[in-house]
């Protein structure tokens, strides 16, 4: 099974960026830990912080992977092409999101990925990713 996450702008700034919210730990870090928790899956990481440069990775792989676990970070609120482009595609998307983005401002309330996505897993920090690759095995 070849299954792709997806980070999107700021996520790279894991382990420093506001860790009351986010952590401590770098994905990179918690990547590793995943791929030797799931030695039979073909798991691959992308991150960015352009919209297109997303849009575009999302296109390459949504019609030859198993599944894309996607944290589209504030992209997530913002963009109609990002939604778009897992509506396009064959791929199943499972949305995730560190925080709990409904006990945050109002804006982050709006996702234009979960009308198209396969799921949505919201709030339980780094484990949400484990969660969405444990929904596609």
């Amino acid at each position: 099974m070849k299954v792709l996450i997806i980070n999107g702008p700021n996520l790279n700034l894991l382990g420093k960026r506001e860790p009351e919210i986010y952590g401590s730990e770098t994905f990179e870090d918690y990547f590793k830990q995943l791929q030797s928790n799931y030695p039979s899956v073909d798991l691959h990481y992308f991150q960015s912080n352009i919209e297109g440069e997303l849009i575009s990775k999302i296109q390459e792989v949504g019609f030859s992977f198993d599944a894309i676990i996607l944290n589209a970070a504030a992209y997530t609120h913002t963009s109609i092409g990002i939604g778009d482009a897992v509506k396009a595609i064959s791929t199943p998307v499972i949305e995730v999101h560190i925080s709990n983005t409904f006990s945050r401002e109002s804006f982050r309330h709006q996702s234009y990925i979960s009308p198209n996505a396969k799921g949505v897993i919201i709030g339980f920090g780094m484990k949400s990713y484990e969660l969405a690759l444990q929904s596609v095995l």
